[in-house]
């Protein structure tokens, strides 16, 4: 689990200075990348269709194809106002997980310095969504830069955190060995 923690953490951190280095680009990459699920889900949709022995859920699968079809074509064709959806669904995702970030910070067992971290770390999510839904006119460049901050400070944590747990384990390793060597 500390290794899955820590190359998560890698990956925030690349994707964050990636996003820093170029807003505009990431924009546009989140806006193509939902188009092509808004495809795909439509193409599944439809054999879901076209395989269902009723005809009433045929007709519901196939008319949520036809709806994602049309979600996939206004993102390519109206980028602009997809970005302001994606900025309020990131805005309701970054308050959704700032929130368990700070209650994780009150569970029971935690060390201090991992309690900070929780804490810190859910303060800036809160932070980051509420600037999205007070201020989502301030734009799609805006969202690529907090989002490349966001994932350089998550980045961070999550490494900071998985080698915590790593350590830990290992200082548990000594002790699990010294306790099964007295039972047997």
């Amino acid at each position: 689990m500390s290794t899955s923690l820590i190359l998560r953490g890698i990956l925030a951190v690349i994707v964050g200075i990636l996003a820093l280095a170029w807003p505009g680009v990431t924009i546009l990459a989140l806006i193509i990348l939902f188009a092509v699920y808004a495809f795909m889900d439509a193409g599944f949709q439809a054999v879901r269709g076209f395989s269902s022995g009723k005809a009433g859920s045929a007709v519901g699968h196939l008319l949520l194809g036809l709806i994602d079809v049309g979600a996939g074509v206004v993102a390519l064709a109206w980028p602009a106002p997809t970005a302001l959806v994606l900025v309020l669904v990131v805005a309701f995702w970054a308050l959704f997980g700032g929130f368990s970030e700070v209650f994780s910070a009150f569970r029971a067992g935690e060390s201090a310095g991992l309690r900070a971290m929780y804490l810190i770390t859910g303060v800036v999510w809160i932070a980051f969504g509420v600037v999205l839904f007070a201020r989502p006119g301030l734009g799609a460049v805006t969202l690529a830069i907090l989002f490349g901050l966001f994932s350089l400070i998550s980045g961070t944590t999550l490494i900071t955190r998985g080698i915590d747990m790593h350590r830990t384990g290992r200082a548990l390793d000594p002790a699990r060995r010294g306790l099964e060597s007295h039972a047997a």
